[in-house]
């Protein structure tokens, strides 16, 4: 049922179409993360009405509660949780690995302590792919260990040669090929020349799409810009390329000029909850002083129900008082804007002036706004 199809290049950045079982995405992509089975502070009709294409759910997290097998005996993912549009499941591996006084990691899988309880479990590639069969999610990710920045090269490629031999066996565990896309993960840290051999032999194996892992993991920005501008002249156009957990709205633009077609970041929807909101001028920190009194909305040209609803005085009471209500309004702006973006970065690919959009969004999206 899956298919990719890039329909315009403008420069090296890419406009596509994804079909899946439940529905079409339009390329670039930003991906609401929701961990639990939900975005936080925001309900799956709100999800639509700021126009979220896909959502990501996490294995690991989803495994250990409420568990695949119930979410299986509910109708998998998207019956458990209301959302009938497209759904990715990552891995879980990042999780895995982050709990390093709690995991073993051998050739076999890692054997890890549930962060919950201390309960005993293994996560093995054949597993991790029958977990997420069961969840039954659009996209699905390869079994992959994230090597922790900084690194050793030595302990980067061995890591590397882990996560290859799992690629393989989950490639070979995966048989719901008929309602599924299994996507490979390119992870090599920031060395080029395993980065190459990592997309290479994941090419051989012939994956739906690629994830790009190991990034946005405390490494400079320059090297991530690097590594994927490099992969950009390696990996096969007719794929989509999944650039792993960025980022800001720059880190977006950035990387959809380097190729890259789909993102996905807890920051937007973290950041907006702690009252740093992201607009077109750049980021605005609500519960500043000068807001206290300014009845105009977060952002003038923004369609958002926030924007259209509520002035910058009222979001920032609700922030400081530590109101739900302000959480979900925040978020719902960033939200809404993140996939405004998108847009505006999809009409610039198609009308041929990407360059010049780059140019007059790019000065303003990191500045604060004063």
């Amino acid at each position: 049922m899956f298919n990719f199809t890039l329909q315009k290049t403008s420069g090296k950045a890419r406009a596509g179409i994804m079909k899946t079982e439940h529905g079409e995405i339009l390329t670039p992509v930003f991906m609401p993360v929701g961990t639990l089975g939900t975005v936080k502070a925001m309900s799956p009709k709100e999800l639509e009405e700021v126009q979220a294409q896909i959502i990501l759910g996490n294995t690991y997290h989803l495994y250990i509660r409420p568990g695949h097998t119930l979410i299986q005996k509910a109708g998998g993912l998207h019956q458990f949780i209301s959302w009938n549009h497209p759904i990715l499941t990552d891995s879980g591996g990042f999780q895995v690995m982050s709990l390093a006084a709690l995991r073993k990691i051998s050739k076999e899988g890692v054997k890890f302590q549930s962060h919950i309880d201390g309960s005993p479990h293994i996560f093995t590639p054949e597993k991790v792919i029958e977990i997420q069969e069961a969840l039954g999610a659009d996209i699905i990710m390869s079994f992959d260990e994230c090597p922790p920045y900084p690194s050793t090269r030595k302990y980067v490629e061995k890591s590397l040669a882990t996560t290859l031999d799992w690629a393989e066996r989950g490639k070979k565990a995966f048989t719901n090929y008929k309602h599924q896309a299994l996507f490979g993960i390119v992870q090599g840290g920031i060395y080029e020349d395993l980065r190459e051999k990592s997309a290479l032999e994941l090419m051989e194996m012939d994956f739906d799409g690629y994830g790009i892992g190991g990034l946005a993991v405390g490494e400079e920005k320059e090297d991530l810009l690097r590594i994927t501008s490099f992969l950009n002249d390696i990996l096969p156009i007719d794929k989509p390329r999944y650039l792993m957990g960025v980022g800001t709205p720059s880190d977006l633009l950035n990387n959809i000029d380097r190729g890259i077609d789909m993102f996905d970041c807890v920051m937007p929807t973290r950041n907006a909850r702690k009252g740093s909101i992201f607009t077109r001028y750049g980021k605005m920190i609500i519960k500043a002083a000068r807001y206290k009194d300014d009845f105009k909305p977060i952002d003038p040209l923004c369609g958002c129900y926030t924007c259209t609803h509520f002035s910058r005085a009222y979001i920032r009471h609700l922030i400081t008082m530590n109101e739900i209500l302000g959480m979900r309004l925040t978020t719902i702006h960033s939200l809404w804007f993140y996939q405004e973006l998108m847009q505006m970065a999809r009409k610039a690919i198609w009308e041929n002036r990407w360059n010049e959009f780059l140019a007059e969004m790019l000065p303003t999206l990191d500045r604060i706004v004063q």
